[in-house]
């Protein structure tokens, strides 16, 4: 009876219960506002783009700023496939040897005990602090000493090393893949490959299916550096579409329908791995 009233004591109220999902709601809506307004606002034909006070929703919709699209790109000296091609390359490359880059370090972190792990992932969580603004400099001196400017592995090569691909694998990996099942594998005469591929992967799916979310969508949205890609054909299509987007107000329906366009894949990436991330970052959040 005592047990049960101390529950009661720590349990919310319904007026509660209320209160925390209508905030909830609100701040959900809150967050979706930005992309309304572009969706709103590509659909807008000119006279409502210039229109003060601007309007938040459209009032007559047209599918113009989307029709002149292959008129802008028309005169491009590298053809719009190239770009979408680089593009799509970048995004899936990257994504892949992240998710395994991260996975091998994440599995060597978690089943490790020993003290140089624990260091090593301490350096991991410091890492998360800084920004791509600060690690530009030795970056661009790695690349440069590595002899890749101006090919593609100038946008692999430094997000191979992801700081949060490593801390939320690593984390799952603690929670969810116990130490005597690795055991067993062991006994039965698995190798630590064999281990990795057949065991690790397949159990920590949640962990990283959260990460290909996450890489997709920072590299389908990353552009390429004046220090490190000087050719056209090696450019992104975040760099041309962003040429629209400087063309002013009388662009700016165009440069919003180029974002709708931008944002569809990462979206489709998230519908598919949505369950995969809300237990990934329940799992993370137990360990942290």
């Amino acid at each position: 009876m005592a047990k049960q009233k101390q529950y009661k004591r720590y349990t919310r109220s319904r007026v509660g219960n209320v209160f925390y999902f209508s905030f909830l709601t609100l701040a959900g809506l809150f967050s979706i506002v930005p992309l309304i307004y572009t969706v709103c606002t590509a659909f807008k034909p000119l006279e409502e783009l210039l229109i003060f006070p601007p309007r938040f929703f459209v009032s007559r919709p047209t599918l113009e700023n989307f029709k002149v699209l292959p008129s802008l790109l028309s005169n491009l000296r590298v053809p719009l496939s190239r770009y979408i091609f680089n593009s799509i390359f970048i995004s899936i490359a990257t994504t892949f040897l992240q998710i395994i880059v991260s996975a091998m370090a994440a599995f060597k972190l978690s089943k490790d005990r020993t003290k140089s792990s624990a260091v090593i992932f301490l350096i991991v969580q410091f890492s998360l602090l800084y920004n791509g603004t600060t690690l530009g400099v030795p970056q661009y001196l790695i690349i440069s000493n590595l002899h890749v400017i101006d090919t593609y592995m100038a946008y692999i090569l430094p997000a191979l090393a992801s700081s949060m691909g490593v801390f939320l694998i690593k984390q799952y990996m603690d929670g969810s893949i116990p130490d005597a099942l690795l055991e067993a594998a062991k006994i039965d005469g698995a190798s630590i490959l064999q281990i990795f591929w057949r065991i690790v992967m397949p159990l920590s799916k949640p962990a990283w299916m959260t990460m290909v979310l996450f890489s997709f969508q920072a590299m389908w949205a990353t552009s390429p550096s004046s220090g490190t890609i000087f050719r056209e054909e090696l450019k992104t299509l975040p760099y041309v579409m962003s040429t629209i987007g400087a063309g002013g107000i009388a662009r700016a329906g165009s440069a919003m329908a180029i974002s709708v366009i931008m944002i569809l894949p990462p979206i489709l990436v998230y519908f598919i791995s949505q369950s995969n991330i809300m237990e990934t970052m329940s799992q993370a959040g137990m360990k942290g």
